[in-house]
């Protein structure tokens, strides 16, 4: 019996583009701005349709394509009653519903200990997905505004009255306006982070004046729950909140505004916006490469304007603290004398720490010990009271978020039943400016822009209480020789080491150099390194508890 041998050849990866005809692709993929003055709404159906499945196209595996799989996250806000609900149901009529994710919260005072968009980031869209997402973390940071905002002698009355059912989450004496505009700022860069790891962003704010308000407010129709918790029969309160809204709108100027007063008109304009995103969203998709392949229709559309070029990256000097490693030997039982003693601590005053949320971050060269040092760590602790992350290749849906939302995701959350508070992180974040960087597995752009965005995260987490504890362990080449071999004969240590890890010794110096720029760039007053570089492993283990007994005091004492 004959085999048929199979010679077909895999698919080359095309253009998303590539696979509509060229009058699809410029009737309703092509960005128009213009869209609601020349389509009607059979042809914007068509359009939203097409683009849903384009902007889904991006992240399939098979053909391969050469776009860059790329979401677009709707963040739906505004008044109440200005036609929020029926935008968004249209939308999801017309376009193909189990494609379509839509998400609600409503406001509330912000977590402690954690930044408030953190609490949203498990309701990102996949790559290649449209989210539509009322409330988000503008409700969130709304409700807040106006609990100051609207703060009056009436409520200061009454909260002497009965001191002890003041609101926990109350806010300090601040004018609103400051923590308003520090809370914008963050969230701005935040969002421009999104943007930069393919998740579009489409901002839509519903507004109707006060009357229209009124009206919809007294009508037999079934309101739904509302966003901010304010009193939207109040003319006082829809004042101030206008102000709070005119302000946002100042700062921010990337908000798409809808007039509610004619529902189904906002519903059409709230659908040509998400076409004119999801085509835009297509458009940034596109490589370089791509955008060679579409030569053809550049000539139909304006010439873009030339990419401001990067200055080089320049790798910085090794420093000594990766190079001079310590030799010196500490006895067993010196060694454990002292380790019971400092775990001891370590346990006392986590637990004092009155629920503040602590992430330990280890990074180091294979084999420098960051196992044994996290075994020390939580020797004391009851397991409840601890994650731990071991941090290896992303998976495949991890890939298609961005890049920090696998971390994000593992961070300490006080909405979740976990008693656990304290995060460990067994490899971090900054594998995108190490190996990433060095096997090819992220772009120049992207890991050269990654230190920026890592201390970012890192400045939202302190800012919001969080504690972080980033360790480097270093040992030199020879150590690590010496415990590559003793893994290799220990049989319940085998499983720790991988072909990988050899090979990984011929970059050595490549990857010195990559720590060296690292620590250069992230070590900031916020979240710093502490550099532990010792052949020994029961000093490194000492030191690193050394060093957490002293962050967590120091964070005791409010210094």
């Amino acid at each position: 019996m004959s085999q048929k041998n199979d010679t077909t050849e895999p698919e080359a990866p095309q253009a998303v583009s590539s696979q509509f005809s060229e009058q699809v692709v410029e009737e309703r993929l092509t960005p128009n701005p213009l869209s609601q003055f020349s389509m009607d709404k059979d042809a914007l159906r068509l359009a939203l349709v097409t683009a849903q499945y384009a902007l889904r196209a991006t992240r399939q595996q098979k053909p391969p394509t050469l776009n860059k799989p790329t979401g677009l996250l709707v963040l739906v806000n505004g008044m109440e009653q200005a036609g929020k609900g029926t935008a968004v149901k249209q939308l999801r009529q017309w376009v193909d519903p189990r494609l379509l994710k839509v998400e609600a919260t409503v406001g509330h005072a912000p977590l402690s200990y954690q930044p408030i968009w953190q609490v949203h980031t498990g309701a990102m869209p996949r790559h290649g997905d449209v989210m539509v997402y009322f409330g988000n973390w503008y409700a969130d940071l709304l409700y807040n505004v106006m609990r100051i905002a609207t703060s009056n002698n009436e409520d200061k009355k009454k909260q002497s009255k009965n001191q002890k059912h003041i609101d926990k989450n109350a806010l300090p004496i601040a004018k609103w306006q400051a923590y308003l505009q520090q809370q914008l700022a963050e969230l701005k860069a935040f969002e421009q982070d999104l943007i930069a790891n393919h998740t579009r962003l489409l901002k839509c704010w519903f507004h109707v004046d006060m009357e229209t308000l009124h009206s919809r407010l007294q009508d037999s129709e079934a309101d739904p729950q509302f966003l901010y918790q304010i009193d939207w029969n109040s003319k006082t309160v829809i004042e101030k909140f206008n102000e709070v809204a005119a302000t946002l709108l100042r700062q921010q100027d990337d908000w798409i505004i809808i007039d509610g007063d004619d529902k189904s008109a906002a519903a059409d304009d709230f659908c040509h916006e998400v076409l004119h995103a999801m085509q835009m969203a297509l458009v940034s998709s596109r490589t370089s490469t791509t955008e060679s392949t579409e030569k053809k229709s550049s000539s139909k559309t304006k010439k873009s304007k030339p990419k401001v070029e990067q200055a080089p990256f320049e790798p910085v000097k090794i420093p000594k603290s990766l190079t001079n490693i310590d030799d010196s030997k500490i006895s067993k039982s010196e060694y454990n004398d002292a380790l019971a003693k400092k775990q001891t601590r370590l346990a006392e005053l986590l637990r004092a720490r009155q629920g503040r949320h602590v992430v330990f971050a280890f990074e180091g060269m294979d084999a420098a010990g960051k196992g044994g040092a996290i075994k020390r760590l939580v020797a004391a602790l009851d397991p409840r009271e601890y994650q731990i992350y071991n941090i290896g290749a992303p998976m495949l849906y991890e890939t298609q978020h961005p890049y920090l939302w696998r971390f994000w995701t593992k961070l300490p959350n006080e909405q979740t039943n976990h008693v656990s508070r304290i995060a460990i992180f067994d490899r971090t974040w900054y594998g995108r400016v190490l190996v990433e960087r060095i096997e090819g597995f992220a772009t120049d752009e992207e890991w050269q822009r990654a230190y920026d965005e890592i201390n970012r995260f890192e400045s939202d987490l302190v800012e919001a209480g969080t504690l972080v504890i980033k360790y480097w362990l270093a040992i030199d080449k020879k150590e690590q020789l010496k415990r590559f071999e003793a893994r290799q004969d220990t049989p319940h240590k085998q499983f720790k080491l991988t072909d990988d890890d050899w090979r990984n010794r011929d970059k050595w110096s490549d990857y010195v150099q990559s720590a060296a720029d690292m620590l250069a760039r992230t070590d900031t007053k916020t979240a710093p390194w502490c550099i532990i570089a010792t052949n020994e492993k029961r000093q490194a283990r000492l030191d690193v508890l050394d060093h957490a007994i002293q962050q967590l005091s120091e964070a005791s004492d409010g210094k």
